[in-house]
Order: structure tokens, then sequence, then C-alpha cells
């Protein structure tokens, strides 16, 4: 009696137990009978459902992200592009989204990357280089987000975003442009030096002539003031000789004196009668 009454309860928690299912908030869920859909879009919190007959399906509600390897793309101009992009996605509709993915996201994320890069490679191929790299690749993101967006709906999924993350010349085009971009940067730094030297050259011609003007002008002034101070020393030496002729010329023996025996050992021939020894000779009375 007491196995039966355990057996009893042990399948009534096992029923139990496989008739409760929870779906958590970041989820949603479907419930199927068989393989066919019965219930969808489950909000979270806890749930019913028939054992043995019904089982659960639970998808992650949030927001994804689908970031695609850089793909090449070819401008109106025939030139290669490398583009990284990437889309923000989530399940709108959970009963599409089973019955067309299979509720694969692997499955999904293909179909949309196939549906992103169609619309890139048209975008890409109505615009040239320029016109992608100058600005229009926010405009041609949003057109990739219309067009995903009205694609992904039939599978229940909405589009968040589409950002195109870097756009990239390819190596053997970038390695062109480079050298391009390198010659011609030289040849204006050559011109710049060029210039430059030029303008160094007439600075420093320039800064020469001045130079020699300054210095022309500055010995003429000179030459003019001495000039004018010897023609006063000269007025002077006039006067005072006119005023005492006889000091003035004692006053200049003496400096001749001086200038002559600056040194006890100089010696100097001359008759002691000559003019030069006058004052000496001369007896004050």
């Amino acid at each position: 009696m007491k196995s039966i009454l355990s057996i009893a309860v042990a399948a009534i928690l096992f029923i139990g137990v496989n008739s409760i299912f929870t779906v958590k908030q970041s989820e949603t869920a479907v419930v199927l009978r068989l393989g066919e859909i019965v219930k969808a879009d489950l909000e979270p919190g806890l749930h019913f459902k028939t054992p043995f007959i019904n089982s659960v399906r639970t998808f992650d509600a949030r927001l994804q992200t689908l970031d695609a390897n850089p793909e090449r793309y070819l401008t109106s101009e025939k030139k290669n592009l490398e583009v990284d992009s990437f889309v923000k996605w989530r399940i709108k509709d959970v009963a599409k989204f089973y019955t067309t993915m299979n509720g694969d996201n692997r499955l999904a994320g293909m179909r949309l990357g196939q549906i992103v890069k169609d619309g890139l490679r048209a975008e890409f191929g109505n615009r040239t280089v320029k016109e992608v790299i100058s600005g229009e690749r926010v405009e041609i993101a949003n057109k990739i987000k219309e067009t995903t967006a009205q694609a992904a709906s039939s599978f229940g999924i909405e589009i968040e975003d589409v950002r195109i993350k870097r756009i990239d010349l390819a190596k053997d085009v970038s390695d062109s442009v480079y050298r391009r971009m390198e010659a011609e940067r030289n040849r204006v730094a050559k011109d710049l030096r060029s210039k430059g030297s030029e303008a160094a050259e007439k600075i420093k011609a320039d800064a020469d002539r001045q130079r020699v003007v300054i210095l022309a002008d500055a010995y003429s002034q000179g030459e003019v003031i001495r000039g004018k101070g010897d023609a006063k020393a000269a007025e002077i030496y006039a006067k005072a000789y006119s005023k005492d002729p006889e000091f003035y010329s004692f006053y200049h023996s003496l400096n001749a004196y001086q200038s002559s025996f600056k040194s006890k050992e100089d010696v100097m021939v001359v008759d002691p009668k000559s003019d030069f020894f006058k004052y000496f000779n001369h007896t004050v009375k």
C-alpha cells in the first residue's frame, strides 16, 4: 500500500514538474504541441503546459549584434573597397522567427548578413570612392537599415540599427594611393624648402645691405663728430696759445718730456743745447 502511494506521489510530482516552466525577463518563448505552435510571445514569469504533449522553446529576446567580417565591394569606378559593418537586431515575432528560421540564431545571422551584403553591394555600386568616403556613409547605412528591416520583418526580426564601422581601400589600391600621396607631399615639401631658401637668401642679403648702410652712416656721423671735436680742440688750443704763448710752449714741452722718458732705462742721444731741452737749461729768475 505504501509503495503504491509513493509511486502515486512521485508520479504526481513528476507530472507537476513537467507541467510548469518559467520564462526569464530576457527571454521569449513558444509552446509547441507535436511541433505545432499553440502559444507564442509568452510574458516573463511562471507558465503551465500539458506534460508529454506540449514542449517549450525559449529564445533570447535581448538586442543582439551581428558583426560580419569585412567584405570587398566595387564602386561605380570599379575600385575595390573593404567595408566593415554590423547589425543590431532582436526577435520581434517569435512565432515567425521559429517558423522561418527554425529558431536558429545562426541561420538568422547568415540570412541577415546576406541581406546586408546585397544592400551594400548595390549602394556602393552606385557611388564613387570620393562620395563614399566624403560623407555619404550615414546615408548608405540608413538605406541599408530600411531595406534590411523590410526583409527581416518576414522572419519575425526587428532591425534596430545598421552601422558601417570602417571603409578602407584594398591593400593594392591603398599602397598605390599612399605612394602617390607620398610623392605629392615630397613635391610640396621640396617646393616649400625652395621657397624658404629663396626667402632666407633675400632676408640675408637685405640684412647685409642694411649692415653696410648702418656702418657707413655710423662712420660718416663719427667722422663728422670727430671733425667737430678736432675743430673745437684746435679752437681751444688757439685761444690758450694766444693768451700765453710761453706757458703753452712750456706745457707742451712737459708733455713731450713725459712721453719721451717713460722708463728709467730709456736713453736719448740729443744735443743738450737743442730746443727740445730749452726748459731744462732755462734758469728761473
